[in-house]
């Protein structure tokens, strides 16, 4: 008969055991996870940010209301970064000459360095205050949160929003885009975002956070899905910043990594909820799938780059060509600016 102390040893030992199985075999998804967590100081930063944008929003529409003529629109171009922006000659002559229908913001992870060329840049980007980011994560939608309400701060006249990735060329000249996105005088622009319903990987990654997780404020039949890269009009941008309940959904663990895109599900659910008619349900940014390897999409080379290219790349199936396309290595920036002017540029 075993001894009331050999019993505790064994007990011990197993219950040993069996925490060391789990943190080498079971923990690392969940851990991997936590550390991509939003401390709750970062968030409580956030919400301040959030909450003096929104005021500052109403205050400016009462100010724009009183001015006549009104000041010309302007799209806020949201670079999310994490490295150099290396197709920045690009953009610099993309940008050139309309110096008052636009603003740059930059988001770039803390962690990273990027190149203090932007400082001396003809775009005159504005850095915005940063924190770390981690692909598959709720720190993305932070940072896309984060330069929507700077943007919005900064300047009233900012109406349209896009985000860009320092990844991303633009497929058509300056006056194209603008023409297009401000073709009527409406109020009531269109935001450009996809919002997609019946992808196969959709229960996997509504269960990612575990059964039943994101109940009640977010059902099965309401969950979306969609490209990070939108190009958000300014009434949807306020609701972005102010929304709270579906953020404490998405800002939860997820148990199952492997199905956790948060920044893919957020904005979409969210406007799919708030406002489907007033959402194209299509991307302006073209992105290649074929061949993607661990959920990166195909990555034009140097070789690639062509006239050619850039026409295929415009054409889409909705009402709208493309206005920009990801990813090109750093190599294709040369045979870019080769035929900038002659292509890209010339609509």
């Amino acid at each position: 008969m075993f001894s009331s102390s050999t019993l505790v040893y064994s007990l011990s030992l197993f219950l040993s055991l069996s925490l060391l199985f789990f943190l080498f075999f079971l923990s690392p998804h969940i851990l991997l996870s936590s550390s991509n967590l939003i401390s709750t100081a970062d968030d409580l930063d956030d919400l301040s940010l959030f909450h003096r944008a929104a005021v500052s929003s109403s205050t400016n529409n009462r100010r724009l209301i009183s001015l006549s003529p009104n000041p010309p629109p302007k799209i806020a171009f949201l670079f999310l970064t994490n490295s150099d922006l290396t197709f920045l000659p690009l953009w610099e002559s993309f940008f050139q000459g309309h110096q008052d229908l636009y603003n740059v913001y930059i988001h770039a992870d803390p962690t990273s360095s990027v190149s203090p060329l932007l400082d001396s840049s003809s775009i005159n980007a504005k850095f915005i205050p940063a924190k770390r980011t981690a692909r598959a994560s709720p720190t993305l939608i932070s940072a896309e949160r984060r330069l929507l309400a700077n943007a919005i701060l900064d300047d009233p006249n900012n109406l349209y929003f896009a985000l860009i990735s320092q990844h991303c060329i633009p497929l058509h000249s300056f006056s194209y885009i603008h023409n297009h996105l401000f073709s009527t005088n409406s109020d009531h622009h269109q935001s450009f975002i996809e919002i997609l319903s019946d992808e196969p990987f959709l229960p996997k990654r509504y269960n990612a956070r575990g059964d039943d997780a994101m109940l009640p404020e977010i059902r099965y039949q309401d969950f979306r899905v969609g490209s990070q890269f939108f190009v958000l009009a300014k009434r949807h941008a306020l609701m972005v910043i102010k929304e709270r309940k579906l953020w404490r959904k998405f800002k939860l663990p997820c148990l199952d990594v492997e199905s956790c895109y948060p920044e893919e599900h957020y904005f979409p659910t969210l406007l799919s909820l708030e406002d489907p008619e007033g959402c194209s349900h299509f991307t302006l940014t073209r992105v290649n799938w074929t061949g993607s390897v661990g959920g990166h999409p195909h990555t034009y080379d140097a070789s690639e780059v062509s006239p050619q290219l850039i026409h295929s790349l415009r054409r889409s199936n909705s009402s709208l060509d493309y206005f920009f396309a990801r990813k090109f290595t750093p190599e294709s920036l040369q045979p870019l600016m080769e035929i900038a002017d002659a292509v890209i540029f010339r609509d």
